[in-house]
């Protein structure tokens, strides 16, 4: 491999993660699924639905926009167009990933591209209203495939579908189940999906199970863009 498709490897890609809670029950829940074996990325983790963005995101119609204080922290980055985009990203990819769909009954305002054309058959526009923008984190460098990704927490209220009906998903993760929040730390997880997980821990204390998810005061940023790791807040 040559020193130019090295460097363009470790471009740390724009992604989005999505932290489904559940929190019907005596304890919360998040929804989760084990990557395969033979993955190039994560190979037998436990993660959470997501994935790079598309190109084509950037252009999909969205029932609601993000919450503006969470567009406001995602465009602090420099890119205008991004919250709208990462947040369709966060919402395709729960969809392929899951078969669960967060969306309202709407037409399609236009011709509907092929990534979401299944999406569309079921007759949901995405809808970007129930996401909060949750956490940061760059994948550290030296890494064959690095993302810059940005984490969504939703309440599973807010689903279209049953929360239960993972028979649209694709093969991309196995295992799909709900994990209560204190036993997570149990299964084969990344370093920073433990770290999301105990930031989750922390946001959803106090919150009663029947109020709306709250935008966060701050959002965590593990960031591994430079040659030291920081961690620091978004305000």
């Amino acid at each position: 491999m040559s020193a130019d498709t090295q460097e363009a490897v470790a471009v740390p890609r724009p992604a989005a993660t999505v932290l489904v809670v559940r929190r019907t029950g005596d304890r919360p829940a998040i929804l989760m699924g084990q990557r395969g074996a033979n993955a190039a990325f994560m190979p037998s983790k436990y993660v959470f639905p997501g994935g790079a963005l598309d190109e084509g995101d950037a252009g999909i119609p969205l029932v609601s926009p993000l919450a503006p204080a969470c567009a406001m922290r995602i465009a602090q980055s420099g890119d205008g167009d991004l919250p709208d985009a990462l947040a369709v990203a966060a919402v395709r990819e729960l969809w392929e990933e899951t078969g669960l769909i967060l969306g309202e009954r709407a037409v399609w305002p236009a011709t509907v591209p092929e990534d979401w054309a299944d999406f569309a058959a079921e007759g949901f526009l995405p809808d970007a209203g129930a996401l909060r923008f949750f956490f940061r984190a760059i994948t550290p460098p030296g890494r064959s495939r690095r993302f810059d990704a940005r984490f969504f927490v939703a309440d599973a209220a807010a689903l279209a579908t049953d929360p239960d009906d993972f028979s649209r998903a694709s093969d991309e993760l196995s295992h799909l189940h709900w994990v209560a929040l204190d036993e997570a730390a149990r299964l084969n997880l990344p370093f920073i999906t433990e770290v999301v997980i105990a930031e989750l821990a922390a946001y959803l204390y106090g919150v009663a199970p029947d109020a709306p998810l709250p935008t966060p005061a701050s959002v965590p940023f593990f960031d591994n863009s430079g040659p030291v790791p920081t961690f620091r807040r978004i305000a």
